[in-house]
């Protein structure tokens, strides 16, 4: 087992959720919120994690009725949970969904605005200033990474629109990266949350601004991710979930940089059909990358570089995306539900979303429209 900051305090290894016991006892925390989703719950990593604290007199509450993109009310009915019961902790067990409405639940235990004033794109975070209460997070996947993060993306009810909270008191307070609790994954999720994974690391690479530090964890993130995700998918081994779980943390750490035109066009995609984020990158990674290619050739060789491609051609590391995806046998568009009266739709969403402005080019509407129309149809 090993042990880090990059700020947040992390034991990374086998065995490490093992040690959430004493640390909430360390803390002097006995009353905590267990954040997570319905098909955690049911695992038995779960109710493992959960019996190793009752011994300990950890009085526990489970909150888990989470939408697969969380929502406002979500995190609302969290609040009131936590504060009825007179929590003194949050810790949140499993993916992007748990991470994210725990982390907006500790958000508004001690704030009083409405959730979406502290929205980071209005301006929102400079209300955040009151206390947090201590986060602790436990990831169950490889994917989102959003458990070392310090953002967390939470929907509207009524429109579905996602709004991003954002600030450095929003990171988890330690964190308990097990990848013995990502071995009973059915092989999907474990193929859609590790694209995700590659997604945050080569977008954050693309993206545009100057961040040689997240370039190179990027960099190594997508090195990692390649040499290992199809293992992890095809015959899981304690060496590849590691590698995994651990080029995930990394992405989340890179797309501190910036995001782009892959994320812009899948959440759209969770926001109309509730697709799940990690399968929406997924399906519309490689047709991103080809907008993105032009200008960005030099990038693009490095990438593939990075990955030992036979040929350092711009478009060599996007045919081994195309490749992989293959082999991981992620679906496409339209046999996920997408259908051509839902593009116009989408592409309104698209030229909304906040990860446009960093994506490395501008993208016009009629450029949305074409990608959404080839991604049907291939």
């Amino acid at each position: 087992m090993n042990q880090y900051s990059f700020p947040t305090q992390i034991y990374f290894g086998e065995g490490s959720s093992e040690l959430l016991p004493k640390y909430l006892l360390e803390e002097q925390k006995k009353k905590p919120l267990i954040v997570t989703d319905e098909s955690v719950r049911t695992l038995p990593f779960f109710n493992k994690i959960i019996d190793s604290l009752l011994p300990f007199e950890i009085n526990i509450s489970i909150y888990s009725d989470l939408h697969p993109n969380p929502l406002v009310s979500d995190v609302m009915n969290g609040v009131k949970q936590y504060k009825t019961e007179s929590r003194d902790c949050i810790v949140a067990i499993g993916g992007g969904v748990a991470m994210d409405t725990a982390r907006a639940i500790a958000l508004m235990v001690n704030h009083q605005r409405d959730l979406l004033e502290y929205d980071d794109l209005q301006g929102g975070s400079k209300y955040i200033t009151e206390e947090i209460p201590l986060l602790a997070t436990i990831p169950t996947t490889s994917g989102t990474g959003s458990e070392v993060g310090r953002a967390a993306i939470i929907s509207d009810d009524v429109s579905r629109q996602k709004h991003i909270l954002f600030h450095p008191n929003l990171l988890a307070k330690r964190v308990f990266a097990d990848p013995v609790l990502t071995y009973d994954l059915p092989p999907h999720i474990t193929a859609a949350t590790g694209m995700d994974a590659l997604t945050h690391n080569v977008e954050a690479f693309l993206s545009k601004g100057y961040h040689p530090m997240a370039d190179g964890i990027a960099l190594e993130g997508v090195r990692m991710i390649f040499n290992s995700l199809e293992g992890a998918v095809v015959n899981p081994n304690s060496e590849a979930r590691s590698e995994m779980m651990m080029a995930s943390l990394m992405g989340a750490v890179a797309f501190q940089k910036g995001l782009g035109l892959v994320h812009s066009l899948a959440h759209p995609l969770s926001t109309l059909l509730d697709v799940h984020h990690g399968l929406a990158n997924a399906i519309m990674i490689p047709f991103g990358l080809e907008f993105n290619l032009e200008g960005q050739e030099d990038r693009f060789k490095r990438l593939a570089v990075n990955i030992g491609c036979d040929s350092s051609s711009p478009s060599a590391f996007i045919d081994e995306v195309k490749k992989l995806r293959a082999k991981l046998q992620i679906p496409t568009l339209s046999s996920i539900g997408v259908k051509q009266e839902h593009i116009s739709e989408l592409v309104e969403l698209t030229l909304k979303d906040f990860c446009l402005p960093s994506n490395p080019k501008e993208i016009s509407r009629t450029e949305v429209e074409a990608i959404y129309e080839r991604a049907l149809t291939e």
